[in-house]
C-alpha cells in the first residue's frame, strides 16, 4: 500500500537526517522514525477514510433513489484508491457484490463477493448463500464460519447460518449453531424462537427481521403478505361464527 510506503520513506528520511546530519544516537533516531511513521500513516489514513466514506454515502443515496447502475459506477470509481489504503478494494467489492445480489444477478454478485471484505457479515452471508445455490455446502459452511469468527454478536448471522443448514437437510447442525449463537450473541429472543421452532419440527420464522432478512432472497416478502391475509381471513371466519 502506498500510504505505508510513503510513511516508511518519510520516517526513514527523518531518521537519516537525525543520525547523519545531527549526530543523534541511532536509538533515538529510530524512535523518532517510528513516531513520524505513525503520524504520517495516521494522517494519510484519515484522508482516505474520508474519501471512502464519501463514496459509500453517495452510492447509498443512489441505491435509495433506485439508481443502482450509478451506485455501482460510483463505487467502481473508488477502486482507484485500492493501492493507497488497506482493505479499500475488498470493501468496495463487497458493496458492489451486494448490489448485484439485491438485483438477483447472483452470478456477477458471486464474482465480487468472493473478493469482498470478510468483516462485512451481510456480504459474507450472501456469498455463503451463493455457494449453497451452487450445491457447495462445504464452501457455504466455511464462509459462514469465517464470518462468525469475525462477527459473533450479530444474531441474524447465526439465524441465517442455521436457516441455510436446515434448508440443506442438516437440522441437527442448525440446532447446534443456534445454541452456540445464544452463547456468543447473547440471549436474543429471535434466536430462541428459531431454536424452539426447529426442536418442535417447525420452520424457522425470520419475518421479524423485516427487510434485513428479505435482502438475502431466501423468502419472498409476498409470503409474509399471504400469511397475514390468511390470518385475517381466518379471524373473520371466527367472528362470523
Amino acid at each position: 500500500m502506498y500510504n505505508l510506503l510513503i510513511s516508511f520513506l518519510v520516517g526513514g528520511v527523518v531518521m537519516a537526517a537525525l543520525y547523519f546530519g545531527f549526530g543523534i544516537e541511532i536509538g533515538y533516531a529510530a524512535m523518532a522514525m517510528s513516531l513520524v511513521f505513525i503520524a504520517v500513516f495516521f494522517l494519510m489514513s484519515r484522508v482516505f477514510i474520508k474519501k471512502l466514506t464519501a463514496i459509500m454515502e453517495n452510492a447509498e443515496k443512489d441505491i435509495q433513489a433506485g439508481r443502482t447502475e450509478k451506485a455501482i459506477k460510483t463505487l467502481e470509481g473508488g477502486l482507484k484508491y485500492r493501492n493507497w489504503q488497506l482493505y479499500v478494494d475488498s470493501q468496495i467489492r463487497s458493496q458492489i457484490g451486494m448490489i448485484y445480489y439485491l438485483k438477483r444477478d447472483f452470478r456477477t454478485a458471486f464474482d465480487y463477493l468472493q473478493k469482498g471484505f470478510t468483516r462485512n457479515w451481510a456480504g459474507m452471508g450472501m456469498l455463503a448463500i451463493c455457494y449453497m445455490k451452487r450445491n457447495k455446502p462445504k464452501e457455504m459452511k466455511k464462509t459462514f464460519e469465517k464470518a462468525l469468527s469475525l462477527t459473533r454478536k450479530e444474531p441474524l448471522l447465526w439465524n441465517l447460518y442455521a436457516f441455510c443448514l436446515e434448508k440443506i437437510g442438516e437440522k441437527e447442525k442448525a440446532v447446534a449453531i443456534l445454541e452456540k449463537g445464544l452463547k456468543k450473541a447473547g440471549e436474543d429472543e429471535r434466536l430462541k424462537e428459531s431454536l424452539e421452532a426447529l426442536k418442535e419440527g417447525k420452520r424457522m420464522k425470520m419475518k421479524a427481521y423485516g427487510e434485513l432478512w428479505y435482502q438475502f432472497h431466501l423468502e419472498k416478502p409476498g409470503e409474509l403478505i399471504k400469511q397475514q391475509t390468511r390470518a385475517i381471513q381466518g379471524h373473520r371466519k371466527i367472528i362470523r361464527r
